[in-house]
């Protein structure tokens, strides 16, 4: 017996002419918050920023593969780059009111490629690995403290104050190992200059999940005007840099990071008056000491 097919019905009843064809991805849904102040479930994610965070991640991935190859002039390079596309990354999202939590996570595995793997093994395949276990025990702990400090920042981001960072950023960490590859790339190296690479990466790793506190320069309103002299200021910069790149981003780097124990320092010796104190009350009650 011949069965007859119905021609008006499609011969595939499971799918319709106007249903969309899919890749095997599973499609990204999150809930964000529209102009009117409600919960929506948005569908994709933002190309422009995530494309700048999809920069810095490949320069971290090519500071590891040029830092394995032997060539960490330009690994050190790639790391710097890096973090410039990490800085511009979260000002366009806002600037574009494109900011997403995907976005935010996207990020943050990102910085941990480029600022907690890429330094450390840079730093290994250029100095470290000459210190055997030891030297290769400092890489582990530099990228250890990289993840915990990432992680702390995401679990506080919320509760603390915007204008500090508690710890030392991880980018500035990644300048201070990169700054120190790039400036001795050409170096031969030795054990004394391998001890000396230990202990800047070690230090470096531990100031990250430190409590010193550091200025995060997020409220600069790079919208608004600035008095004249500020852009003299930002060209001798530039000039300077020209000049020497790798010793003037290293010193850069070594005292910003300089500046979370000074300040540290120097709250301990110089505390602030308690609140609705005179300076008349706490002279008085230091004599009485």
């Amino acid at each position: 017996m011949s069965v007859q097919r119905d021609e008006n019905k499609p011969a595939d009843s499971t799918a319709g002419p106007s249903e969309e064809i899919r890749l095997p991805i599973d499609e990204h849904i999150e809930e964000e918050v529209s102009a009117s102040g409600k919960k929506v479930r948005a569908r994709g994610v933002y190309l422009l920023p995530n494309l700048i965070t999809t920069g810095a991640l490949f320069s971290g991935f090519y500071a590891i593969v040029a830092g394995m190859n032997g060539h960490f002039e330009a690994a050190a390079i790639a790391i710097f780059v890096a973090m410039v596309l990490d800085g511009l990354d979260g000002r366009v999202a806002r600037l574009t009111d494109t900011q997403s939590a995907f976005g935010v996570q996207y990020d943050s595995l990102s910085d941990m490629v480029s600022f907690g793997l890429a330094p450390a093994l840079v730093a290994f395949s250029w100095a470290l690995k000459t210190l055997g276990k030891f030297g290769w025990a400092i890489a582990f702990l530099y990228a250890a403290c990289a993840a915990l400090r990432l992680a702390r920042f995401n679990t506080q981001v919320g509760t603390v104050d915007k204008g500090v960072f508690i710890g030392l950023a991880s980018p500035t960490a990644a300048a201070i190992v990169a700054g120190m590859v790039w400036a001795g790339h050409d170096v031969e190296v030795g054990p004394i200059l391998a001890i000396i690479a230990a202990l800047v990466t070690g230090a470096a790793g531990l100031l990250m999940v430190s409590n010193f506190r550091y200025i995060s320069f997020k409220r600069l309103d790079f919208k608004g005007r600035v008095p004249f002299v500020m852009m003299l200021v930002v060209i001798l910069v530039f000039s300077l840099v020209t000049i020497d790149p790798a010793g003037v981003l290293l010193t850069l780097a070594v005292l910003y990071t300089l500046s979370g124990p000074i300040m540290w320092l120097w709250g301990r010796f110089h505390p602030k008056p308690a609140s609705g104190a005179t300076e008349g009350d706490s002279v008085e009650a230091k004599d009485r000491e």
